[in-house]
């Protein structure tokens, strides 16, 4: 781990000849006293556990071929005379950290520097644990507010609640804290105490709280629950440490509870993480002794290939697997192989592309490290589903396409495209993620929702509406005197937004002034700016379904958390879920899909 010192880089001829030393022996043992070598096979961080040296395949027809070490000299001795002889100051520190951006510049954007915080941050996020108090916070006007308190933590056994607003943290006035500067007071060692005083709206008085921090368990698996006609579903949204434990009891509690006739398991917006639990999670699906992914890189010891190793919990029963353009990486290597082996039916949107794996490197200083990448990986069928665009960190992309980095329609394949086989012959694509084998219409946001979502209207409105109607029940619906009571809170907070046809009316405006027309146009401008604040009045009726919906998701989360949004929402209405559960409830159409295509029935 990081310790607590404070030691800045050495001196730059040291600091280069270290990181030499990094690229030529590739562990930096010197630097374990500080950044700890963890044996990590994450999303963007994969310690690949390489007893590697700099691979040199002899180049040909080169008498004398320049090694890195000629040019990390090199480097040296120009880091050394810049400092020493530039006609100004230049700090040491600044210049070598220049140099290493520079090197990474023109590599792939997960090639990074981590310095303490990034990395302390990576750790968290890997090893799913902290120490705190168990609440999400975010700014909210002046002062910090409750977004929602952990199930089980301290702040949630105390009565925290979401939409609290926190006041003094240890007797300090709270207001224009950051809410970095509240987290950083708020998290201590398991066992201290910390005092808060909230507001809480509905209530006049002041509330003071002394919680003891506690181990903070950040779950992979955030809901696990039986649908109609005994279909399961689980929700996982990430791969820490206990992914795969999390994963098999939700499992084992559903197949206890009911005899599973399929099983949805939901990774939309997964940004990944450790591929160790990738491997055992797709495990739980797929045979022992089925490959499950394989890394290949610049060195022979990034070739390697990972199995599974044991017999799957969940064996020959239907499975779907609902993905988006934010199921990224370890998410994809799980998707991919269920799609690659045919074990499953994969629906939702193609997946984000990151077919790339990462090792942490650590260094003589004790608060950097670097994340670089040393592989690319391939599912079971050969594919690589890394998007060209995603591999550097400055696309060329010409200014006149109109390109779109979110997500590909998965409808249709490039020329370039390469084409691979399912275990059981169907086709399916590389070099740009994973596409599903039934793609789900994706919502296009208007700008009004945008903005309704950015600036906390509905939340905001949640926590003001439950204070006054604290037994509203889970059966909760939007009838239209909420509607127009809402859109009368969105005017009280003064809530404003710029419409599409208000951003080109702008434009249009920026024009007339470069021209100097004012007088000609102005008119015509002022009409149009009625016309435009009449046309914003039309996007809330325009967006009502949408704003029903909203208003429902964060009234039911506020008295009954994202367990009674899961169950009285995602379940009964969201689109991807509907999907699976049609395919599901009909075993022929199910079957039909994991089918090549028969070409003597076209």
């Amino acid at each position: 781990m990081l310790k607590n010192r404070n030691i800045g880089f050495y001196p730059i001829t040291i600091t280069i000849i270290a990181l030499a030393l990094i690229w030529i022996v590739g562990h930096g043992e010197a630097g374990e006293a500080g950044l700890n070598a963890q044996q990590l096979f994450v999303v963007d961080t994969i310690d690949l556990n390489n007893q590697d040296v700099d691979y040199h395949p002899e180049a040909a027809g080169a008498k004398h071929p320049k090694t890195i070490s000629h040019y990390t000299r090199l480097l040296a001795d120009m880091a050394y005379r810049i400092h020493n002889s530039y006609m100004e100051p230049i700090d040491a520190e600044e210049l070598a950290k220049d140099a290493i951006s520079g090197m990474l510049e023109n590599l792939d954007p997960f090639s990074v520097i981590l310095e303490r915080k990034s990395y302390e941050d990576l750790m968290e996020k890997t090893h799913g644990k902290y120490e705190g108090l168990g609440i999400v916070i975010a700014k909210r006007g002046d002062y910090i507010t409750v977004i929602s308190p952990f199930e089980g933590t301290p702040a949630y056994n105390l009565g925290i609640q979401a939409g609290d607003k926190i006041t003094r943290i240890n007797g300090e006035d709270a207001k224009d804290m950051t809410v970095e500067e509240a987290s950083d007071i708020m998290r201590g060692p398991a066992g201290t105490s910390i005092d808060i005083t909230i507001q809480r709206p509905g209530m006049e008085e002041p509330l003071d709280y002394e919680i003891m921090r506690a181990v903070i368990e950040l779950r992979s698996v955030n809901y696990a629950g039986v649908m109609e006609n005994n279909i399961g579903y689980v929700r996982l949204s990430k791969f820490a440490e206990t992914a795969t434990e999390e994963l098999r009891d939700a499992i084992d509690s559903l197949m206890h509870v009911a005899d599973l006739n399929g099983l949805v398991l939901d990774l939309r917006s997964n940004g990944g993480g450790l591929l160790s639990q990738a491997v055992d999670i797709a495990n739980l699906f797929l045979p022992s002794g089925n490959l499950v992914v394989s890394t290949r890189g610049y060195a022979p010891t990034s070739q390697r290939e990972y199995l599974a190793r044991n017999e799957p919990i969940y064996e020959g029963k239907p499975l779907i697997v609902l993905v988006d353009g934010g199921t990224a990486s370890a998410s994809e290597i799980v998707s991919g192989a269920i799609q690659d082996w045919d074990r499953g039916i994969i629906i939702g949107n193609t997946t984000f592309g990151k077919g790339l794996v990462q090792q942490i490197f650590t260094t003589q200083d004790p608060d950097i490290a670097l994340k670089l990448t040393t592989a690319k990986y391939y599912i079971p069928s050969g594919r690589c589903i890394q998007r060209p665009e995603r591999s550097k960190k400055h696309p060329d992309i010409a200014e006149d396409t109109d390109v779109s980095l979110e997500i590909d329609d998965g409808d249709e394949t490039s020329e370039n495209t390469e084409l691979f086989l399912t275990k059981g012959g169907r086709p399916v694509y590389g070099g740009g993620g994973v596409v599903p084998d039934i793609e789900i219409e994706r919502d296009q946001w208007q700008p009004i929702e945008i903005n309704l979502e950015r600036q906390t209207m509905f939340f905001d409105y949640a926590v003001d509406y439950t204070s006054k109607n604290p037994n509203v029940g889970r059966d909760f619906e939007v009838t239209d005197d909420i509607f127009q009571e809402f859109k009368q809170f969105c005017k009280d907070k003064e809530f404003t937004y710029k419409s599409k046809l208000q951003s080109k009316l702008e434009a249009f405006e920026e024009t007339v002034k470069e021209q100097q027309k004012e007088d000609l146009f102005q008119n015509e401008i002022e009409n149009l700016k009625q016309l435009v604040e009449a046309e914003k009045e039309k996007d809330f009726e325009n967006s009502r379904d949408w704003i029903e919906r909203s208003i429902k998701r964060e009234v039911i989360r506020k008295l009954y958390g994202e367990k009674g949004v899961y169950e009285e929402m995602v379940l009964k209405t969201d689109p991807y879920v509907r999907k699976a559960l049609e395919i599901l409830n009909q075993k022929k159409e199910y079957s039909k899909i994991l089918r090549p295509e028969d070409k003597s029935d076209s």
